[in-house]
């Protein structure tokens, strides 16, 4: 079956299965649509963590022990930095600072974050799109019992130790889908929307509060699933389950079904949750935790499976 994917994606988790997702599917057939809501700014320069992890994925550039970064990394400028009592909670390779001098100069030139982000997905050799949710800033900030918390400071400098309260996607009202984001979901080719194994807070509902995109979702023709970043109630990677429970949550794949009620029709889950049922949605099991290049391909022409079927 030949069509469009779109990917919503944030994260390692995301990266994951988007990777999965650009080794099954024919060149030019994936858009992934990345979270910016983790973006800042830092020593003067434009970072962007989940769209650099999806490029470092889809280039074979991970690390992949670190789960983040680029691998063989070197840490030359770190510690220049530390050693002149500079701030070094983020931690900056010298490999990765490169795209971070290099995206900061090309938008002090005018270039949007989509054409950017475009040019150095070329530069890499990556065959899939890859576009911001917007190219406006929309940032992340987090209500913690210390007060509130950017992004970073709360998921980096703090290491997501403070119990989370709520949260707010600053500038997000303000914000416009990117044009590519837009052009995607009016392809007539589109086949399937998959929302990837990500923290659906901190990096779907991002996506999600950008105006139009629940509408171009619940309005979608095409099927919409969302793989299940919960397995038999924890989290494969990051915070997702311990701001479940702080936000008075159960930490389950239940939970984030309801989560995306109205906007998705289908829902994956690991083969330990089998056996969900949720009226109005069509739930598929199978395993999904992704330790190699071939589970992140299984999963992703089951998910492409269940599209087919829906279809």
């Amino acid at each position: 079956m030949s069509g469009h994917v779109i990917a919503l994606s944030g994260g390692i988790g995301g990266a994951k299965l988007a990777l999965g997702l650009d080794r099954v599917l024919a060149p030019g057939e994936l858009t992934i649509i990345a979270n910016t809501g983790d973006d800042f700014r830092h020593l003067g320069l434009h970072i962007s963590p989940d769209i650099d992890t999806l490029l470092y994925t889809l280039a074979g550039l991970d690390d992949p022990v670190k789960g983040w970064g680029r691998r063989d990394e070197t840490w030359t400028f770190m510690r220049a930095l530390a050693e002149l009592g500079g701030e070094a909670w983020f931690q900056l390779g010298d490999g990765d600072l490169a795209i971070h001098v290099e995206r900061t100069r090309r938008l002090a030139t005018g270039e949007t974050l989509s054409q950017v982000t475009q040019g150095l997905r070329r530069r890499l050799g990556i065959g899939a799109r890859i576009v911001p949710m917007s190219d406006e800033p929309v940032a992340t900030r987090v209500h913690t019992d210390e007060g509130w918390l950017d992004f970073q400071h709360y998921f980096v400098r703090r290491r997501c130790e403070p119990r989370v309260v709520g949260l707010d996607f600053a500038g997000a009202g303000e914000a416009r889908m990117a044009p590519e984001v837009a052009a995607a979901f009016a392809d007539p080719a589109l086949r399937a929307v998959i929302l990837c194994p990500s923290n659906p807070y901190l990096s779907v509902d991002p996506v999600l509060a950008v105006p139009g995109m629940r509408a171009v979702l619940a309005g979608c023709a095409a099927p919409v699933i969302a793989v299940s970043p919960i397995i038999a109630g924890q989290a494969v990677k990051g915070p997702t389950a311990k701001m479940m429970a702080e936000l008075g949550l159960e930490p389950s794949a239940e939970t984030v079904a309801r989560h995306y009620e109205g906007l998705i029709d289908a829902f994956v889950v690991d083969e330990a949750d089998a056996g969900l049922a949720i009226a109005g949605m069509h739930v598929a099991a199978t395993p999904t935790l992704m330790r190699s290049l071939d589970d992140k391909q299984r999963l992703a022409r089951f998910v492409l499976g269940v599209a087919a079927q829906l279809a």
